[in-house]
């Protein structure tokens, strides 16, 4: 009893730390000074609407959420094959494919994105939408590949085999008995690499220009040069994102389904 009352209280205080740091941004934005100030002194919502009038933000938005969304389906994309390859399958080199689909994991961000500036301008492509993309989708493959990997088990290539000997095509057994249950592995990997696409800055600090930006790439150049209360609204905007998004998958695919994935 004792023990099991002091896990809720350790539970609730590592919650209040994680979650105070937000409390502090979305009260700066709204604070009416032209710092930023915690607790806020006076109310204002000023500061949000100088960013929305500010286009270089709403495009930076708009860059990174088709950015994301692009580098995300991309990394399904690539991803689950490759898992179906892996576990369903022996062929030489295995072990170095997956190390290689790997190692965007452990190589720094800021060598790959120097790299891919190169790689790019050798091609013409240098500092364009294409460039991003093709970077994000390499740093973000990984996390979709380590999440659908547990869950192609032994005991599900069995239920495979036992569809087809029913007469089901290869289309239909990865679409009624695969994919079911790889769905929540295959929708977490989806979550983090969207979420690693949307917050990196090492890599797409070379490819971006004045007109094509990101928010991270935004913020970071800001800060540089001025730290006022736009900065807390934006970063506000950017947690609200994140909580509908979790809405939305609470009430579309289940947080059990995802918490329950291996």
């Amino acid at each position: 009893m004792i023990a099991r009352v002091v896990l809720r209280i350790v539970a609730w205080a590592v919650m209040a730390y994680l979650i105070l740091p937000l409390v502090v941004i979305v009260g700066a934005s709204l604070t009416a000074t032209s710092y930023l100030a915690f607790p806020p002194q006076g109310l204002t919502l000023a500061w949000y609407g100088r960013m929305l009038a500010d286009t270089s933000y709403v495009a930076a938005f708009g860059t990174s959420t088709a950015l994301a969304l692009a580098a995300t389906a991309g990394a399904v994309l690539l991803a689950l094959p490759a898992a179906l390859a892996i576990a369903r399958h022996d062929f030489p080199g295995k072990r170095t494919l997956l190390s290689l689909l790997m190692s965007p994991l452990v190589l720094p961000h800021v060598v790959l994105g120097a790299a891919l500036l190169q790689y790019c301008a050798a091609l013409g492509l240098m500092r364009s939408f294409a460039a991003l993309l093709v970077g994000h989708v390499v740093i973000v493959t990984p996390f979709v590949l380590r999440s659908v990997l547990p869950q192609l088990t032994p005991e599900q290539r069995a239920l495979e085999e036992a569809s087809a000997d029913l007469g089901a095509g290869p289309f239909e057994t990865f679409l009624l008995v695969v994919l079911p249950q790889i769905r929540g592995g295959l929708t977490s990997g989806a979550i983090f690499a969207f979420i690693s696409s949307w917050i990196n800055v090492e890599l797409s600090i070379f490819n971006t220009t004045a007109e094509l930006t990101t928010i991270p790439v935004k913020l970071f150049n800001y800060v540089q040069y001025t730290i006022d209360p736009v900065i807390a609204a934006v970063s506000s905007i950017t947690i609200a994102v994140a909580a509908v998004t979790i809405v939305l998958l609470d009430l579309t695919v289940g947080l059990h389904v995802l918490s329950n994935r291996r």
